[in-house]
């Protein structure tokens, strides 16, 4: 299983971006896909996160900035970010918790997509 992410770049504050992780290869399923960043020295963290049926999880300092939404039928998570701040610039990863085809559990992560927020 692979895990494409885009959309990241160079943007002002206060500006916008859409990222977009989509997920191929075999697996029988999907569940919890989510995006986690890292600043340079800083651990990794997590931004949001949402479930197969649409539940989500955001951190609280992108509460209301941030939207995590996916479209199961393609397999991609969405990650809209608005009102971006310098802190926002990092590294962001998107991951998934899959099912393969022996119906294990096994959790992915893409490549990484650098966002930077220029004041």
């Amino acid at each position: 299983v692979q895990l494409q992410a885009s959309g990241g770049g160079l943007v002002q504050v206060g500006g916008s971006l859409r990222l977009s992780c989509a997920a191929s290869g075999s697996f029988v399923g999907l569940n919890e896909m989510g995006w986690y960043r890292q600043a340079p020295g800083k651990q990794r963290e997590l931004v949001a996160a949402i479930s197969s049926g649409g539940a989500t999880n955001v951190a609280d300092s992108v509460q209301g900035r941030f939207a995590i939404s996916r479209d199961n039928a393609k397999n991609t998570v969405f990650l809209q970010m608005n009102s971006l701040k310098p802190e926002d610039t990092a590294v962001y990863y998107c991951n998934a918790g899959t099912i393969n085809k022996n119906y294990k559990y096994v959790e992915v992560w893409g490549q990484g997509t650098q966002v930077t927020v220029s004041s």
